[in-house]
């Protein structure tokens, strides 16, 4: 009963949308009329014999037929779909034989002028009833007799009410049914049910579903945090262990060494390498970092210096780490450099919600982004293809689409006000509007030839425009490298043509992120030189700018009070140090060139994953955690200007490539090279 009234309300409310008043008030008149609350399978018989049939509406009689095929157009109900179509000739045949005893002749001519065609092609034997108009006699001819008899009469019309009483009702006429059974050869089935029946039950049966999924995933994840959680604890066994045998090993033999040559080897040790750091394979590592866990197929370093006899001459102990998915480092206390005093965070993982998994791209994912209403997620793959998809089962799936771009996404951004227009930038130059409602693309730029790649697109909060960083072709192999010059375009969304170009001087290097403040007044521009460019959006012009990394910065976000500016970007290059590091910093917007808050990242912003991609971050609605790309499976999650630190809970199996937070919620999107987009809401 909760089945057929939810499938009334839909039908009460299709005619109500479509302004089918008349059709309603007649629904309304049957259904108060109505007392079984089932199918009735009289009204169907009423409809054929003493409708259709007498008042010779073979067009409509037909349609019927067609629409009872069309539900059994399933491939398990191929036996009813073969008896319907028997009943569907004994009936058409009967509708002869009624207009030839009615002594409507011209009806029956008519019958074979609108259906002969299909009737021939069918191969029934309906070749010898193209002459029964012209047949004086037809029911005392031999080839049509049987038609016209009671019998044959009575007996079809059982047939029929058993047919649609066994497919609907379940129920079985048992006068003759045993006939019936063997003549049309239909085993016994399930009463079926229509389409919008089964719309509530299948909606349970989907909700029900979805529970389990986010149970199991729940499991799933508790599960694989403890297999990490043992893996790291017997990571450091193994490290004590053979910091222990290393021990043990220099006791023994400096027992046999006077003490003359023990001070000559420390002096020499002293003097090729200072006391507080350790050479390896060329790189400077502090013996205060204590490190437990491995990430990818690094290798993992396990430093001590609880022993005094290993001091700043111990070797460190080298091994090849494994591939698990977390990682926790630590460090005994804090350091000073430029005046700055710095602490590594120890990373946990926090509590999800619920997680979900897109697999819907081929390539790996190059930019994911939620809609300005965080109802809708637009996903970019290398392959040229975008995605448009919903990861909540209330949002209606109408906006869902592939698009289709024929060159590798570089950028993409919704449009803020309406939320209906997606903006897409490829990399030989191309701009498409797409638009979520019409599902079509409304309009298809370029830039200018020299200018084909679209490192970031972004559009005004207020001002219907949008603002396109293009640049040139660069000569190196590297992401930054490949990248040349720069231009800023600013486009018209009502005329969509370009208004103007902003002044950057001669030559710059190549805009890598942009980002408007929240009235869509200032425009900020990240360089690959270092360099934040700020712009006037009213009059079109730069009014200061800064160096804010010592080299290229690959990702710009205005803090939500407005007061600051975050940029992640690549520093140690201009100091001459042999290895850079990936910092994250917060600007001062009211005291120019002041950090309010910075945060190291070079460990998940590796070195290999910056010379194939640009790593970025994004800011949550609260502005107080902030989300960056990894070259690890998980991606870290900071609070700014804070101490508590976490991990994305489920992990990709490949880099992760491009992050966005939701507008309102704390729900957090990571797409990866891995061709998944991992949707986390936070708990």
């Amino acid at each position: 009963m909760e089945n057929m009234r939810y499938a009334e309300e839909l039908v009460r409310e299709f005619l109500v949308f479509r302004g089918f008043t008349n059709t309603l008030q007649a629904f309304d008149s049957e259904l108060s009329m109505d007392i079984g609350k089932a199918f009735h399978v009289d009204r169907i018989m009423e409809l054929i014999f003493s409708v259709y049939v007498p008042k010779f509406q073979a067009e409509k009689l037909v349609g019927l037929f067609s629409f009872f095929k069309q539900c059994l157009s399933s491939s398990s109900e191929t036996v009813l779909l073969t008896t319907l179509s028997k009943l569907e000739v004994s009936i058409l045949r009967y509708y002869v034989v009624n207009a030839i005893q009615s002594g409507r002749r011209d009806k029956v001519l008519e019958f074979f002028g609108m259906i002969g065609n299909d009737l021939l092609q069918r191969g029934q034997d309906w070749t010898a009833w193209f002459a029964i108009p012209y047949v004086k006699k037809p029911n005392s001819d031999p080839e049509f007799r049987i038609y016209f008899s009671k019998e044959w009469y009575e007996a079809l019309r059982l047939s029929v009410r058993n047919f649609f009483s066994e497919i609907f009702n379940g129920t079985h006429i048992l006068q003759n049914l045993a006939n019936f059974i063997f003549i049309y050869k239909m085993p016994l089935t399930k009463p079926r049910m229509p389409a919008l029946m089964k719309i509530s039950s299948e909606k349970t049966t989907v909700n029900r579903l979805k529970k389990d999924i986010k149970q199991l995933n729940l499991k799933l994840s508790k599960l694989q945090a403890l297999l990490e959680e043992k893996d790291g604890q017997l990571c450091q066994l193994r490290s004590c262990s053979s910091v222990a045998d290393a021990s043990t090993e220099r006791t023994r033999s400096s027992s046999s060494v006077v003490h003359e040559e023990n001070h000559l080897i420390s002096k020499d040790t002293q003097e090729t390498c200072p006391p507080d750091t350790f050479q390896i394979r060329g790189a400077e590592v502090d013996p205060d970092w204590v490190v437990a866990g491995h990430m990818g197929n690094r290798p993992e370093f396990n430093i001590s210096k609880s022993d005094p006899n290993l001091s700043s001459q111990s070797t460190p102990c080298v091994r090849d780490g494994g591939t698990a998915d977390s990682i926790q480092l630590y460090k005994d206390g804090p350091y000073n450099e430029n005046g700055r005093e710095s602490h590594l965070e120890d990373f946990t993982e926090f509590k999800v919600d619920f997680q979900e998994t897109f697999v819907g791209h081929t390539s790996p994912i190059s930019r994911c982004r939620f809609s300005a209403s965080g109802n809708n997620i637009a996903s970019a793959s290398e392959d040229g293809t975008v995605r448009i998809w919903t990861y909540d089962s209330s949002t209606p799936a109408s906006r869902n689409a592939t698009i289709y771009c024929g060159a590798k996404i570089m950028s993409l951004d919704w449009e803020c006000k309406s939320d209906r227009l997606l903006l897409i930038g490829t990399a030989n130059g191309g701009i498409k509007a797409w638009n979520v409602d019409a599902k079509r693309v409304v309009c298809d730029l370029s830039t200018r030839e020299e200018f084909p790649s679209i490192l970031d697109i972004k559009c005004s909060p207020v001002e219907p425009i949008f603002v396109t960083a293009a640049a040139s072709k660069g000569h190196g192999s590297s992401y930054v490298d490949s990248m040349g010059f720069a231009s800023l375009t600013v486009w018209n969304m009502k005329t969509w043509k370009a208004m103007t170009v902003l002044p950057l001087g001669k030559d710059p290097p190549a805009i890598t992120s942009l980002s408007f403040n929240h009235n869509g007044k200032i425009l900020a521009a990240a360089a690959t030189d270092g360099m934040i460019h700020m712009f006037d959006m009213s009059a079109y012009l730069q009014i200061t700018g800064w160096p804010a990394h010592d080299s290229a910065i690959s990702s710009i976000i205005f803090g939500p009070d407005e007061t600051s500016i975050f940029s992640l970007g690549v520093d140690g290059m201009a100091s001459g140090l042999r290895s850079f590091s990936h910092e994250v910093f917060e600007w001062s917007l009211q005291n120019q060139g002041q950090i309010l808050w910075s945060i190291n990242c070079s460990r998940f912003c590796d070195p290999e994953s910056s010379k194939s991609c640009r790593h970025e971050m994004a800011l949550d609605a609260t502005g107080r955690r902030l989300l960056v790309t990894s070259g690890s499976v998980r991606a870290p999650i900071y609070q700014v200007r804070g101490h508590v630190y976490g991990l994305s809970y489920l992990p990709h199996s490949a880099a992760i490539t491009t992050v966005d937070w939701h507008p309102t919620l704390p729900i957090f999107l990571t797409g990866s090279a891995d061709n998944s987009v991992l949707v986390t809401s936070m708990s």
